[in-house]
């Protein structure tokens, strides 16, 4: 009797204790399954990441291609930069070498014009010296002219003479004429005294005449060497001309070359800035490729400024394409403008035909014609002057 009760209370605490172990168990359970729903809600929520990370990742790949691809064109522009300026480079050194050039032949003109202004000051003196002796002679033509003069007196003289011993021939030689013959006093000289004084005059007549050969030939030598001495110095005028004109044209090519030369340097000085920039752009980009791609490896999202420049880009296309839309739009309203039947008006359309209702007409729309009906204009801005009629209520 008293084992049935102990098996019982024995079997209860078993079953009891089952019922606990069943809780437990359930409990147990419930927290798995607890758990595995939040671990497939954060599976859920991982793929969703994953999904965004990967939609995000698109475009970072893309922006990473186009990238590479700037990368690619900034290294060809470095390239051409660094040819252009290997170009300038030589052509700067050809500009040099022509400014040597130049320079050289700067100071041959000026050795030439010194060698000019020596040879114009020897001119110069030699004109002096050649004045000097024009002066000169000048001093002694006046006895030449007074030798002139009393030469001149002489013929006039002679030829007087020659009329007086013609007459007094004619006279001699008429028989008629008694008076022909005219005594003569004083002492009439001997013939070797005539002779003496012929003589004495052909001697002075000699000297006279090699005196007047004598500055005929020293006149005659001054005319030839002041005219050798004009046609010097006016040779020299026009050298002179020359070589001034020849200055200034170098001097000229001088100032032109200097002025190219530094219009190409500072060219120079401006690609050697842009090259710098884009050299240090490069650099930017490079460093901001290599955070990317590390961040994208170690499975971080990019950082906010890519995000900001992405929408930023897609902002910029949603505004392109509205833009194309617009002008494309604007186009074909211009080309259905520019048609023959179109009519271009800014009033608001109204209705030309109506539908008759009635059961007994089709349903086709039909012209009003000349029995439009009336539509009121719309009421201006004046309006807001009048108060509103008060409809006063009828009192039966």
């Amino acid at each position: 009797m008293f084992r049935k009760p102990r098996t019982l209370q024995r079997q209860h605490l078993k079953n009891t204790n089952n019922v606990a172990i069943t809780d437990s168990l359930k409990s147990d359970y419930c927290k798995i399954v607890q758990i595995i729903h939040e671990m497939e809600e954060k599976k859920k929520q991982q793929c969703l990441d994953l999904e965004r990370l990967t939609n995000m990742v698109t475009p970072i790949e893309e922006e990473i291609v186009q990238l590479r691809k700037k990368y690619e064109r900034a290294i060809q522009q470095r390239n051409e930069s660094g040819l252009l300026l290997r170009d300038r480079e030589e052509e700067l050194c050809i500009l040099y070498e022509k400014i040597n050039f130049q320079e050289m032949l700067c100071r041959n003109g000026d050795t030439e014009m010194q060698v000019m202004d020596g040879r114009i000051r020897f001119l110069k003196l030699k004109v002096a010296e050649e004045k000097r002796q024009i002066k000169l002679w000048f001093k002694s033509l006046p006895v030449r002219n007074a030798l002139d003069a009393h030469l001149v007196a002489l013929q006039i003289q002679y030829s007087q003479c020659k009329d007086r011993i013609k007459q007094m021939e004619e006279i001699f030689a008429d028989p008629t004429n008694e008076s022909r013959k005219r005594d003569l006093g004083g002492k009439d000289p001997s013939p070797p005294e005539l002779l003496k004084k012929i003589e004495q005059l052909e001697v002075e007549l000699v000297q006279k005449e090699k005196k007047l050969l004598e500055t005929d030939f020293l006149y005659e030598h001054v005319s030839r060497l002041t005219d050798r001495l004009r046609v010097a110095a006016e040779n020299g005028k026009q050298d002179t001309l020359l070589l001034a004109k020849r200055t200034n044209a170098l001097q000229k090519k001088v100032k032109d070359r200097t002025q190219k030369t530094m219009a190409l340097l500072a060219e120079l000085s401006m690609k050697q800035a842009l090259a710098i920039k884009l050299q240090q752009e490069m650099r930017d980009k490079e460093r901001f490729l290599m955070t990317v791609s590390s961040r994208i490896d170690q499975g971080l999202p990019p950082p906010k400024e890519t995000e900001n420049e992405w929408l930023k880009v897609l902002r910029n296309e949603k505004m392109q394409r509205e833009a194309a839309e617009a002008r494309a739009k604007h186009a074909a309203d211009r080309e259905q403008a520019a048609a023959p039947d179109c009519v271009h008006t800014t009033a608001e359309q109204r209705p030309a035909a109506y539908i008759p209702g009635d059961e007994y007409s089709l349903a086709l729309p039909r012209p009003y014609g000349a029995l439009a009906p009336f539509k009121p204009a719309e009421p201006g801005s004046n309006m807001r002057h009048f108060r509103k009629p008060i409809v006063k209520p009828i009192e039966i």
